[in-house]
This record gives C-alpha cells, sequence and structure tokens, in this order.
C-alpha cells in the first residue's frame, strides 16, 4: 500500500528535524520509500501565534497496518521532543498519516483519510509535487486540490533539500 506522511516543525532546528524525521521514519523495516517533497516554509494554520513551519510530504510503500504506522508516526515525534500540549499549537515536530492505501479510519485516535488534508496547503502543495497524479480518497487528484485552496502562506524553500533514505 501507499502511505502518505506530512511532515511539519517550526521550534529548534527545524530542516535538521525534518531530516531525522525521515531517518528515523526508514530506519525500521516495513516502508520502503518512494519519494520526498521539496520543503516549503508556510504560515501556521490556526492555534496560537507562532512561527512559520518547515514542510515536507513523503510517500512510502508499506505492508503495515495503519495502527503500527501511527505508533512509528508518534515515537519519532516523541523521540524530537514533541509535547503535545496545545492543539494547532508550535512544535518541534509533527507526522501524520494522510492516506494508507485506500483504507478508512475514524477510531477517536486515527481518521483515514486525514479528516482536512483536502484543505490544507501545507500538505497539498508538496504532495502534489512529491507525486502529481496523486488521488486523495474522497476529495479527488490533489494537484486539482492544491489548485482550489491556493499558495497563500507557502513558499518553496530551494535552499534545503531533505536527503533520500538510504
Amino acid at each position: 500500500m501507499k502511505v502518505v506522511l506530512s511532515l511539519g516543525s517550526n521550534l529548534g532546528r527545524r530542516f535538521d528535524t525534518l531530516q531525522g524525521a525521515i531517518d528515523a521514519i526508514f530506519d525500521a523495516p516495513g516502508l520502503a520509500f518512494v519519494a520526498v517533497s521539496p520543503v516549503y516554509e508556510t504560515d501556521p494554520v490556526g492555534g496560537p501565534e507562532q512561527g512559520p513551519y518547515l514542510n515536507a510530504v513523503v510517500i512510502a510503500e508499506t505492508m503495515l497496518e495503519p495502527r503500527a504506522l501511527l505508533e512509528r508516526a508518534q515515537s519519532v515525534e516523541d523521540s524530537f521532543g514533541r509535547a503535545r500540549g496545545e492543539r494547532w499549537g508550535p512544535r518541534t515536530l509533527d507526522v501524520d498519516l494522510i492516506v494508507v492505501g485506500d483504507q478508512s479510519c475514524d477510531d477517536g485516535e486515527l481518521t483515514l483519510p486525514h479528516p482536512r488534508a483536502h484543505e490544507r496547503a501545507f500538505v497539498l502543495v508538496p504532495w502534489a509535487e512529491a507525486d502529481p497524479t496523486a488521488v486523495l480518497p474522497g476529495h479527488g487528484p490533489v494537484a486539482e486540490l492544491a489548485a482550489s485552496v491556493g499558495t497563500a502562506g507557502v513558499r518553496l524553500r530551494a535552499d534545503r533539500t531533505l536527503q533520500v533514505p538510504m
């Protein structure tokens, strides 16, 4: 199954955190790297006053179940000092599962596809760049969704390139 992960950081060494997260996500077995988007600097959405984020999208292939992927994502967040305090507050690292194949889930702890991905430019713009033919189940082609939400508050950071896991 194809899995799409959205990464974001707006505290500390943001770029180093994103790179470290990619390295950690692929360090354990069960995920095969497919693609990574360029890095974007984005304005925060919702929450308190806070600084800009660096965001990227990673695409992988997996046979892991969504719950195992969620546990891995949360473990990686924890290893980078993620504090789960204020909703939509600043964070060292945010790793969101956007889609896992065509699976759907809504059990209170995990919702797939991600319930707000279709309206978030910081997810859609990098995802469309990493996979121009991607489709968000229930919402349509990612490139069209990205065009409809626009790119206000989303700026390409051409000076930052994430390294592909080996």
